[in-house]
């Protein structure tokens, strides 16, 4: 009798089997930047005020920003102040040929963001993150709006989790 003969339930006590040696792994994993391995990193994370960031798409970033490195909802007293500004191109790289019009837009991103001390100073971190977003463009004007929209909202999601990423990194160096 083959194994396809036999049916799903005589493969049963091997999934079970396999399960059971995997669990005591399962805590082994711990966050990159988490507070075992990185002791104050997430406080300090949690100090950084985001400054007010122009355009529709700095507002989208700075809420994610906020969100990201500081979700609990406590406001404590900040450390850091990051400033960030965004630029943004629009390429539309496919044309329809009997219409003459793009069918396709390419959306990048550019962040430039500097984290100070709060009481001011010199810059203790600068840098730039790039991300890139595709959209389809319909001939339809509320469809086109809100397609392009919604790909702001997922660039500024993608260059917040950049920016966390590098400054979380940066503060669990030693200094």
């Amino acid at each position: 009798m083959s194994l396809s003969e036999r049916g799903p339930s005589s493969r049963g006590p091997w999934r079970l089997a396999f399960l059971l040696l995997a669990l005591p792994l399962s805590g082994c994993f711990q966050p990159l930047y988490g507070e075992a391995s990185h002791p104050g990193v997430a406080a300090d994370m949690r100090a950084i005020a985001v400054a007010p960031i122009k355009d529709r798409i700095g507002h989208y970033l700075g809420n994610d920003l906020i969100t990201d490195l500081n979700g609990t909802g406590v406001n404590p007293e900040p450390k850091y102040r990051l400033t960030v500004t965004v630029t943004t191109s629009t390429g539309t790289p496919t044309v329809t040929s009997q219409l003459q019009v793009a069918n396709a837009a390419t959306v990048t991103g550019n962040a430039t963001y500097t984290l100070t001390p709060a009481g001011g100073g010199d810059a203790l971190l600068t840098g730039t993150a790039t991300s890139v977003a595709v959209y389809d463009r319909t001939d339809q004007l509320f469809s086109d709006l809100r397609a392009q929209r919604d790909t702001e909202i997922k660039l500024a999601k993608s260059l917040a989790e950049e920016i966390e990423l590098r400054v979380a990194a940066w503060l669990s160096e030693p200094k």
